[in-house]
């Protein structure tokens, strides 16, 4: 039985990269030892470690002016870590809140700082994205933080705002490198690895090189963008497997026609579960505004919980892994991730439709 994931993190991987990894476990490089036993200041896991943001620069088609630091703590580290660099105590930040992660991310910049809600969509249930006339943003704020993907609502920045040349910060771990975007309307972004970029335990984060002299000083030194800026992410030991296999995942986006072709792919994929969805006569019902779906996290209702409970274990039974939704909102979502393939999601499309035809 062929095993389809859909978990929204830590989440699918590419296949090829995964064979990759299992070919070199015992022994990369030739060094006759695996690579999670090398020494972070060996030259070949630093050779790994230049090649990572190498590749994420290219990907982005920027040569200077960013860095590319590998940290750990995840994306709810970088809750804190932001404001504490970079809101001052007579500065403001603007937040705009589109689901749980927005909400975090907002309630830990309010515990070191002054922050102002731009837009808010919970009275909707986040079931969409602001429009641009929606937001209200500060008289003169530090940054703007968003979410670009929203896993548990499953809604997304189709556009990314303007913000009157006002630098965003951006969570985009659960849509990076899905398509592209111009890294110059972004002061810094961040992303945990484990939905698009590898396995669980890197957090990602681009910055552009003129904040890290602006980060306070008063910060302890690993919650320093600088720290770890100065010293290639090498400050103290990395998560080495994880940037391993985060380079593997870089290389395996390039060879797909880089983030232009991720983008196709994964508009069709989309394309393939929301069509099934709107043509169900409205036995599927989305959780998002069609104009903010996510391409990433596709989540449904059907007509009542003890068909869901059917569906899910029907699914499960047939190899599609990972579809209850979130326990905070119920459901369905089906993660569907650079690494998806389309045979997976048509295998869940094509059950969707004969369910639909059984029980609507």
């Amino acid at each position: 039985m062929t095993v389809y994931n859909f978990n929204a993190g830590p989440a699918i991987l590419p296949p090829t990269v995964l064979s990759q990894a299992q070919e070199e476990l015992r022994d990369f490089a030739g060094t006759g030892i695996s690579v999670m036993e090398t020494s972070h200041r060996s030259k070949e896991f630093e050779a790994i470690n230049n090649e990572v943001e190498a590749r994420f620069k290219a990907l982005l088609g920027i040569e200077s002016g960013y860095r590319v630091l590998l940290l750990q703590g995840g994306a709810s580290t970088q809750f804190a870590m932001i404001p504490l660099n970079f809101l001052a105590a007579d500065a403001v930040a603007d937040y705009i809140v589109t689901g749980v992660w927005a909400e975090k991310a907002r309630d830990e910049a309010q515990k070191i700082g002054k922050v102002h809600i731009a837009a808010d969509t919970a009275a909707d249930k986040h079931n969409r994205i602001p429009t641009q006339a929606e937001l209200q943003f500060s008289e003169n704020p530090a940054y703007v933080h968003l979410t670009t993907n929203n896993t548990i609502y499953g809604t997304q920045w189709q556009t990314i705002p303007e913000t009157n040349g006002v630098p965003i910060v951006a969570d985009m771990s659960s849509d990076i490198f899905s398509r592209p975007f111009d890294a110059s309307k972004f002061g810094l972004v961040y992303a945990g690895a484990q939905k698009n970029l590898g396995p669980s335990g890197v957090t990602v984060v681009l910055i552009r090189e003129d904040w890290l002299d602006k980060g306070a000083k008063n910060v302890p030194t690993m919650l320093r963008y600088s720290t770890h800026a100065k010293n290639n992410s090498l400050y103290n030991t990395p998560p080495t497997f994880g940037v391993y296999m985060l380079n593997l995942v870089l290389g395996w986006i390039q060879e797909q026609g880089g983030l232009a072709g991720m983008a196709e792919y994964n508009t069709r994929k989309a394309n393939i579960v929301y069509n099934t969805i709107d043509n169900s006569g409205g036995f599927y019902r989305g959780h998002a505004v069609a104009d903010s779906r996510s391409q990433m996290n596709v989540t449904f209702n059907l007509p009542n919980q003890e068909l869901e409970k059917q569906f899910l274990a029907e699914t499960k039974a047939q190899g599609m892994l990972g579809l209850p939704g979130h326990r905070s909102v119920g459901g369905v979502r089906a993660s569907i991730y650079n690494a998806m393939s389309i045979e997976g999601v048509e295998a869940l499309a094509s059950f969707m439709a004969h369910f639909a035809a059984k029980h609507g």
